[in-house]
């Protein structure tokens, strides 16, 4: 089976948050089940400069796309990059301008994205080459699914929503440059209250939609969740299904991590301890205090629930613990903890933007990771901690609610806990489940157990691979297509 993967972000190349991570990890995990399967992206500068052996391929008469084809250094995988410096090769954020901003010509830079999988999927783009299904992530790439069904090819296509809160809206205005028949700008296409919607255009054409955890697949299609597009995941419900992210045990894995001062694994945690006294010299904190010490590695957002995490701070000062943060986001946000950084500097510590061997230390080093997001299409931090022994704190919700087990009293009792769970996105919630955090630090043989059990859990990408090559085939079943092996 020939499988398209079209996204904007390859890590370590291109990456604002998890998607690099499964543009990395998922096409080669489906290459290993033997699946034949390349990779369309944007020609960002870091993947112009990070694909190996990359060659202009023909351009055929007529067509709006030239691609490049090469190799990704870290897989083997064929990849094709558009080439399109006009559109891609701008410095810093792929989708914001210096400002801070969106780009204004988004819409045309991103349906470049999607047209250039349906010249690939017509036949077009390549010779030597033309998929069967053409799996399109996120918003970015969403207006691969419509131009499929506008050119009528017959590759099934299967759209991933890694997150619904970002739905790449572009004013109605927009539209022309989109080169879609005039139809599609309606209701019942991708039209969303008089504006464009990448994300509605996904959902609305594809084959098959999937999201990043079964529990996000159901919460999507209520008003909660489905950031108004909750009737059209309805109308396709019987299409839509989810299937939980997993992790590159190459990359996360304490026994190898060149990140962690010396390896550790769940016969002996000493490496962990070295991590944490580690980590406390590289960002100035004190070694004298015997709480936990509280990890983040996060978008610095309401959505990620670190307004919350602000007003607990004060209780896990008090309780003589400590917390590090990596990231960045909204801009009260991150002053406010930076004032706490200069308030309680031997407990608290910020550092700002992203920082991959960071990241590492303080997953590492860390005895608990903050998760406390008000909504989790799946989250990876969560299942990095989880293999470091660091004991996830979250919020039940989404892939978060799939893939922690609350250490309460019946699931330390029956040996399933792996981490500490809280009901409600509320402060009262989150400190309850704080507090939970320092008692069970208090008691090492129970810490020490919660940590074995975490440690023992794997969310590797073989299972989900398998189970994504079952929906390749039930997509082209659907377009009445054979379904080619492997």
């Amino acid at each position: 089976m020939r499988v398209l993967h079209v996204a904007a972000e390859l890590y370590p190349f291109v990456k604002t948050g998890g998607l690099g991570d499964v543009i990395a990890a998922l096409p080669p995990a489906l290459a290993r089940c033997g699946a034949d399967v390349r990779l369309l992206l944007p020609g960002f500068p870091g993947l112009t400069s990070g694909v190996e052996r990359l060659e202009p391929l023909p351009r055929q008469p007529g067509s709006a796309v030239t691609l490049r084809r090469g190799r990704s250094p870290s897989s083997g995988l064929p990849v094709y990059l558009i080439d399109a410096p006009e559109l891609f090769d701008r410095p810093g954020n792929p989708y914001l301008g210096p400002d801070g901003q969106d780009w204004q010509d988004n819409h045309r830079r991103f349906a470049l994205l999607g047209l250039a999988a349906t010249v690939l999927a017509a036949g077009d783009g390549d010779s030597d080459w033309r998929p069967d299904v053409v799996h399109a992530h996120d918003w970015h790439a969403a207006l691969a699914p419509a131009y499929l069904q506008a050119w009528g090819c017959s590759a099934a296509s299967v759209f991933t929503i890694h997150n619904l809160a970002i739905q790449g809206l572009s004013p109605a205005e927009a539209f022309p440059d989109l080169n879609l028949p005039g139809s599609f700008f309606s209701v019942d296409g991708i039209e969303y209250y008089g504006q464009v919607s990448f994300m509605k255009a996904g959902i609305r054409f594809a084959d098959r939609i999937t999201t990043v955890s079964p529990t996000y697949a159901m919460e999507i299609q209520t008003p909660a969740f489905g950031f108004g597009l909750e009737g059209l995941l309805q109308s396709r419900s019987s299409r839509l299904s989810g299937i939980l992210n997993g992790v590159d045990y190459g990359i996360w894995n304490p026994e190898a991590d060149e990140n962690l001062p010396r390896p550790f694994d769940a016969s002996n945690l000493s490496g962990k301890s070295e991590a944490k006294a580690a980590l406390r010299r590289r960002l100035g904190l004190s070694p004298n205090f015997d709480g936990p010490l509280f990890g983040a590695v996060t978008r610095l957002t309401e959505q990620k629930g670190f307004d919350l995490v602000l007003d607990v701070l004060a209780e896990i000062v008090d309780a003589g613990g400590q917390l590090a943060i990596l990231g960045s986001g909204d801009e009260a946000l991150e002053r406010d903890f930076l004032a706490a950084a200069g308030r309680w500097p031997e407990q608290v510590a910020v550092r700002m933007g992203f920082d991959e061997p960071l990241a590492h230390a303080i997953i590492g080093g860390a005895d608990v990771m903050m998760v406390p997001s008000r909504f989790e299409p799946c989250g990876l931090t969560q299942l990095y901690a989880l293999r470091y022994g660091t004991i996830p704190l979250v919020h039940r919700v989404g892939g978060l609610a799939d893939t922690v087990v609350d250490a309460d009293e019946a699931g330390l009792a029956d040996g399933t806990a792996t981490g500490i769970v809280f009901r409600d996105p509320t402060v009262p919630a989150l400190l309850d489940a704080v507090r939970r955090a320092c008692r069970l630090y208090a008691r090492p043989n129970v810490w020490r157990a919660l940590q074995l059990r975490a440690m023992r859990m794997r969310f590797g990408w073989d299972d989900a691979a398998r189970r994504y090559l079952d929906l390749y085939r039930t997509a082209l079943r659907d377009r009445g297509e054979p379904a080619p092996t492997g």
